[in-house]
This record gives C-alpha cells, structure tokens and sequence, in this order.
C-alpha cells in the first residue's frame, strides 16, 4: 500500500522504534531523502548520508595501511584529501567517532540509492546493516539505518518500472520493512507554501499552477505509454521554482525560447510547454514601465506571442500611473498596437470601448497633442475595420 507523505512518516517512525530497518521506496526526485532529513530533525538526530550507487565493492572492507603526514594534500581554501589508493568509508569512521563524542544523541545513517548499488556492495552493505558489524567495528548502539530505493520491476505495483537498478535478492528484502511513498500534492503544498526568510519556500507561481494541476507534481511514464522521456517530480518542481525566481532577477520574461526551454528541461515537453505557457501569461516578457519607457521594447514586443502582446497592452491600460493622454505614452502605446495581429488589435479597441472614460479623455485633448491624435484615430481605423469584417 503506498503511503502519503506523513504517513510514511509515522511509519518510519514505527519501524524505527520497533527495532527494524525500514526501506522507502518511491520515484526519483519524490521526497524520500527530504523525509528522512525531516525525521532526523523531528528527533534531534544527527544525520549521516551514503549514496549507494557511488561505493564499490570493498569501499568498507579493504585495509587501508596506516597514513603520514605525507599522505595528505592541504589546500588552502577547502581542507585536507588523503592520497591513498585503497578505498575507505569516510562517512563510517566520521560516524563512529561522532557517537564517541556525543554517546547520548541518536544517529541515523541514511543509505540512499541502495538499490542503484552493484550486488556485491548491497550484500557487504546488508552484512552491516543485520549484523550491525564489519571486520573489528560495530557499529554505536544509538545508530538507526534508513535505506531508500527507486521501484523495480519485480516489486508489486512497479511491474512498468524502468529504472536502472539491481535487484535485491529475497533474503536482503525480507529483513528490512518496505514502505511505499507517493507523490503527495497536498502535503506537498504545504510544505511549499510555508515562509522561510519572509518568502515562500516555493515561487508562488509554481504553487498556484499545481493547485489547479495537481496530478502534474509527479508524473510516471509507464512502458506503455509514449511519452516524455523527462518526467515532473517534485524535486523538479523546486529546480523550476529557483529558476523562476532567477529570471524575474536578471529580466528575461521577454526571452520566451528561454523561458520554455527551462520548464521543458525540468518538467518534460508536455508539462513543461503547459507550464511555460502559463508562466508567460502572468509575465509576458515587458513590465508596464518597461512597455513604455524601454528604448528597445518595441523589438522586444515584436518578438513576443500575440497573447503576450495582448496582456502587456491590457495591463498598460490598467496602469494608472501611464495615462494615454500623455503625448509620449500615446505614442508608444500606437507602436505596440500597431505590432499586433488584427485580432489582437481589435481585442485591445475594444477593451477600451468598454473603458468609455479613457477614449473621452482621448478625445477631449487630441486637439492640443499630435500623438494622442493619431492614437484615436488609430484606433477607429481599427473598429471600422472590424466592423467591415463582420458585415
């Protein structure tokens, strides 16, 4: 049965105190590693971390001979590397000294990936997580092991997976607890809606969308099914949302290949494009100062699509502080009408018939201002054309 995300929390939890080794499995990128950080939070411990799919055979048992001063490289900036050709856990000999150091504090040592390791690493791993010894060390007994593993085809429910992973045998499987974690869009929220430093945690933007896309937080492609070979997961989805916050940073709304290369790199080309297209209704390339003031927006306006064109434009006649009256707003504002598509302009015409106000004021001095004057006679070239149209 898969688990929401608290859920597999308490169950963690659970697991922990009865004694055994839990197993969380679940999609790339869909939490497991940001649960566990969670758990050792909530319960004051320290947290150690080894990626399984980078030890090899002998990581943990091979003797390392006894090292010299000459052994280590010290650099100035970023510590010392011992020059050895045998491998070694740094994180084992870190952890067993951290428990000497502070014997009344709970450690938890996170084997993430454990599946992605060969079968040899996983047996010698297993060896220590049940025996809870190798060689001459045992491990502290305040130590609690968390392992974390993407689905395979051989687990109930994952018969469709695809991941490049090596399957435990049925001995490694029977001595942990395996708990089954699924994308959780709530929760999930929640979490991303929280403030950190005076800010959401997750760009608004990207919180607003999942709320009416929910089943776009994690999508799983299946052996049946052609789709993108990128997939949303939600740790794609925080990639997206500091890639947001940098493009509102250095100005690049405008840049829409950009823009959807972005979302499309991270999200996949189907949910990607649905997002990108989203993102640039919201920012459509051109604030309203930018629209009016820019030396080079009219090109930047040009290279826009017709519904980013017509938002900027909707959102210039919102702009009280840009009246059209003004000789050189009215200017501007025709040069951008006149970039749009004949739908578009129409559009925008007859926003403004319903704005009655802001054609009299155009009217009452187009007398006095030579750009004013153009723009409403630009605009009832525009009406009169569509209305031909119709008839």
């Amino acid at each position: 049965m898969a688990l929401t995300y608290q859920a597999c929390l308490q169950a963690t939890e659970v697991v922990l105190a009865s004694g055994a080794v839990p197993t969380i499995v679940g999609e790339a990128g869909i939490g497991k590693s940001a649960l566990v950080a969670e758990l050792a939070q909530r319960r004051q411990a320290k947290l150690f971390t080894t990626v399984v799919s980078l030890v090899e055979k002998g990581d943990l048992v091979i003797p390392v001979p006894p090292l010299t001063s000459d052994s280590f490289v010290q650099t100035a900036q970023y510590g010392s590397l011992a020059d050895v050709q045998f491998g070694y856990s740094h994180t084992l000999v870190a952890m067993v000294r951290y428990a000497e150091a502070h014997p009344d504090q709970e450690i938890i040592w996170f084997l993430d990936e454990f599946n992605r390791g060969t079968q040899a690493v996983q047996s010698e791993l297993m060896n220590l997580v049940l025996q809870r010894q190798i060689n001459t060390l045992t491990l502290p007994p305040q130590v609690h092991l968390i392992l974390a593993e993407n689905p395979d085809a051989t687990m109930a429910g994952f018969e469709q997976s695809h991941y490049g992973v090596t399957p435990g045998d049925a001995a490694i499987a029977d001595r942990t607890t395996r708990l089954i974690l699924q994308a959780d869009t709530p929760t999930w929220l929640t979490w991303a809606t929280a403030t950190v430093d005076g800010h959401p945690r997750i760009d608004p933007l990207v919180t607003t969308y999942l709320r009416d896309h929910p089943d776009d937080l994690q999508v799983t492609a299946t052996a049946n099914a052609v789709d993108d070979d990128l997939q949303p997961t939600p740790r794609a989805w925080e990639r997206v949302s500091r890639a947001i916050r940098e493009l509102t940073r250095q100005q690049l709304w405008g840049q829409t290949a950009v823009v959807t290369a972005l979302m499309q790199g991270n999200l996949g080309v189907s949910v990607g494009s649905a997002f990108a297209s989203a993102l640039l209704r919201q920012h459509p390339g051109l604030t309203v100062e930018q629209a009016f003031s820019a030396p080079d927006a009219v090109t930047t306006f040009r290279a826009l699509t017709p519904a980013q064109q017509q938002t900027i434009l909707q959102n210039c006649l919102a702009a009280e502080d840009w009246p059209l009256t003004t000789a050189t707003t009215a200017a501007r504002f025709g040069e951008l009408l006149a970039v749009c598509p004949p739908d578009g302009q129409f559009a925008i015409a007859q926003r403004l018939a319903d704005q009655a106000h802001v054609l009299e004021d155009l009217d009452a001095v187009q007398a006095e201002r030579l750009a004013v004057a153009q723009l409403y006679q630009q605009l009832t070239l525009i009406g009169k054309r569509s209305s031909e149209i119709e008839v």
